[in-house]
């Protein structure tokens, strides 16, 4: 099973040979097998790609994310096709019902704001933290009275400070941007591993957005992002922190899985309820399994 994410930062050359990544810089030589990898980011613009590598790694699904020169995720490799029956899964996406959509989607923004409450909680901010629990309760079909907004209100003033907006160029949004992008990629590789595609969502329906359903289904998992932006300084290397991320043991369904599988689960389970008309079917991770 893939379990390594792979970070290059350094003038090199990435090569394919024999079933495995091939890293070469002046001074040295490492092997790593493809089967071992689930993700490799190209975080300096100075290295050298082989098409042969390139294409080795989208056969195997493994996601390949590029930086620009600040060292900020850029863009990203998806297939065309992402399964074998891809053009009968397109075909089941488009005629998902509104009806269904909506209540995937309130099912959604329900455990976002249950999540949020519960890292406001852990961090002692109690009366902000019952708000929230109040907005839970109040979640209607496809949200349609904004409980989300209202919520990412109340939680950012008081996670963070008062007054915080996602829109300054503060570091704690330079953490959470680069954190929110590893996480929206990994679940971008799962819904092409599935055959779908992500330009159509759910709820999200922005014709500039490549990444519509990837948008929708990020939103329960923000806060693992939340919560490391909160533990970390100027002086940390973010990037590192955010990547480790995708490493770290999370429950679901009963059982510790590494948040990229967790994602992988969670990602079909909600296909799962769409195809078979069944809310239910959505297996979320638990805050409280958080290692």
């Amino acid at each position: 099973m893939a379990f390594r994410t792979i970070v290059i930062d350094t003038h090199s050359k990435i090569e394919y040979s024999l079933n495995y990544l091939v890293f070469r810089t002046v001074d040295e030589i490492k092997r790593i097998h493809l089967d071992e990898i689930h993700t490799v980011i190209f975080q300096s613009t100075a290295v050298s790609v082989t098409t042969s590598i390139l294409v080795e790694l989208i056969k195997r699904k493994i996601k390949v994310i590029f930086c620009d020169e600040r060292k900020n995720p850029l863009s990203e490799l998806v297939p065309y096709y992402g399964s074998h029956n891809t053009s009968k899964r397109i075909s089941e996406q488009i005629k998902w019902s509104e009806n269904l959509k909506g209540l995937v989607w309130q099912k959604i923004v329900k455990e976002k704001i249950l999540n949020q409450s519960i890292t406001l909680e852990l961090e002692k901010k109690i009366s902000a933290a019952q708000q929230l629990k109040q907005y839970f309760n109040e979640v209607e079909f496809d949200d349609i009275t904004n409980r989300e907004g209202h919520a990412a209100k109340v939680y950012f003033n008081n996670i963070f400070y008062e007054g915080f907006t996602r829109n300054d160029s503060s570091f704690c949004n330079a953490c959470l941007d680069y954190g929110y992008t590893i996480l929206l990629s990994q679940i971008n590789r799962a819904v092409v591993a599935a055959g779908y595609i992500t330009q159509i969502g759910i709820h999200h329906r922005g014709e500039f957005n490549e990444f519509n359903l990837s948008s929708d289904l990020i939103e329960p998992f923000r806060f693992l992002v939340d919560e490391e932006a909160l533990i970390l300084n100027s002086n940390d290397d973010f990037k590192e922190r955010m990547i480790k991320i995708l490493s770290k043991s999370v429950l679901i369904d009963g059982k510790l899985q590494s948040v990229t599988n967790a994602l992988n689960i969670y990602v079909l389970s909600v296909f799962n309820a769409l195809e078979s008309n069944n809310i239910n079917n959505i297996k979320f991770i638990s805050h409280n399994g958080n290692i």
